[in-house]
């Protein structure tokens, strides 16, 4: 059953819990998985279409979002909306099969909210997932992204409001996804002979795709890829000190280059037939993690 935020004069208001409720949260989930708990070396975020994932996280814990204090039910398909304990190749690790996107009405501190919990549960490093349209003319559906940097053109920051506790008033973002886990990503990829592509997100706040319109500023802004997350938790990962990486699944051509049209079932059948090289991938990463 939920539990409900702290209220007193200085409360954040109710949709938008901050590094007091997520300490709250990661208690229930501790007390949820008892003796079985440990600290997950690493936290994870799995995007529209790449769930599968999760299936292969051994010795599980699955936890609806709905009895985490301070999670809302997950609406979008292709997000099971769980928190997810256990090991992946002998490594701890928590996830989150789906996200909370601000286009589903939530405040900014809301989808930077797992994140902080997380945290709060003892992960030190952020690895994100999303499912993004392709503005980079040389990337084709299914091509998997190391993100290198991102453009937030939401128009709306986790942190806008009074500064949470512990958080950094101005998080430094000129290295927003850790240099030594992308190489570690793109070291794993080598070896697995998985081609990674890199490049820029662009973080929009949806839910309607782009027009073709607004891909060729996109593309003159200098991204590489378009979505609708990922940004609010990187954000919120380092004002509270996680190093974040992460890896985009492009699953169609934005908008304008390609006749074809966008639906999200085209995002869910190409997350379906990336699958393999996004779960070795992931894999391969952890286990570096546990080394």
């Amino acid at each position: 059953m939920s539990m409900p935020f702290r209220t007193s004069s200085m409360a954040v208001p109710a949709d938008e819990p901050g590094a007091h409720d997520a300490r709250l949260a990661a208690e229930a989930i501790r007390r949820r998985a008892g003796a079985e708990f440990r600290v997950p070396a690493v936290g994870i975020v799995l995007g529209s279409g790449l769930g599968g994932l999760a299936a292969q996280v051994e010795d599980a814990i699955s936890i609806p979002f709905a009895d985490v204090p301070g999670f809302p039910v997950a609406t979008v398909a292709g997000h099971a909306g769980q928190v997810i304990l256990g090991t992946l190749d002998g490594v701890p690790v928590a996830m989150l099969a789906g996200r909370l996107h601000l286009y589903e009405g939530h405040a900014p501190a809301l989808a930077g909210y797992p994140v902080r919990v997380l945290h709060a549960l003892g992960a030190p490093v952020y690895l994100a997932s999303n499912a993004a349209g392709g503005i980079n003319r040389t990337f084709a559906p299914g091509d998997l992204m190391l993100v290198a940097d991102h453009i937030n053109l939401m128009f709306r920051n986790p942190l806008h409001g009074p500064v949470q506790p512990g958080d950094e008033r101005f998080p430094d973002m000129a290295q927003p996804y850790d240099p030594e886990l992308r190489a570690r990503l793109r070291s794993v990829a080598g070896e697995l002979g998985i081609d990674l592509k890199d490049g820029v997100y662009m973080g929009l706040l949806g839910p309607t795709y782009e027009t073709p319109a607004e891909v060729r500023m996109l593309e003159k802004f200098g991204a590489d890829a378009v979505g609708m997350s990922t940004v609010p938790e990187v954000v919120v990962a380092r004002a509270i000190g996680m190093r974040a990486v992460a890896i985009s699944l492009i699953t169609n051509k934005a908008a304008g280059l390609s006749a074809e049209p966008l639906a999200h079932d085209e995002v869910l059948q190409v997350g379906r037939e990336a699958a393999d090289r996004f779960q070795r991938l992931v894999r391969g990463f952890v286990r570096t993690l546990g080394a």
